[in-house]
């Protein structure tokens, strides 16, 4: 017996260590794209590619390692939020806040952004390659 339920507790945290819980909460996924609210959410690693997300309030939703690609984010509201990580490729920025989000190793390669604040956010490592970017406190290009 003894023998058996150590064996079962060795076999469970092997998958725990093996699947960590990181995935994006699945109701406030459903509540983000049913409502466009869900500030403060857990959408880590969220796959949200294509998505239509106007105005879109996601005040310090941590959103790290989300799939962000071709999504149309249209004033959507970043402020304070985790995008760490984020593969915001081909999405579409246009007045968007990101006031204090942090962006560091972001994909926006490809993005069209114009007029975002991104007061105070974290740029670090950010990828802009062929971003078509104005208005922003994010450089593209030059030396």
């Amino acid at each position: 017996m003894k023998k058996s339920m150590i064996g079962t507790i060795g076999l469970l945290a092997t998958f725990c260590v093996a699947f960590p819980a990181s995935a994006a909460n699945p109701d406030q996924v459903k509540r983000l794209l049913e409502t466009g609210e869900c500030s403060g959410c857990d959408l880590t690693q969220a796959n949200l590619s294509g998505t239509h997300l106007l105005g879109a309030d996601l005040r310090s939703a941590n959103l790290e390692g989300a799939n962000l690609t071709n999504a149309n984010l249209e004033g959507a509201d970043f402020t304070g939020a985790n995008l760490r990580e984020t593969n915001f490729t081909g999405a579409f920025m246009t007045n968007a806040s990101l006031t204090l989000a942090d962006l560091s190793q972001a994909n926006l390669a490809s993005v069209t952004m114009y007029n975002a604040d991104t007061a105070g956010a974290v740029l670090t490592g950010i990828n802009t390659q062929n971003a078509q970017v104005f208005g922003s406190g994010i450089n593209v290009g030059g030396d």
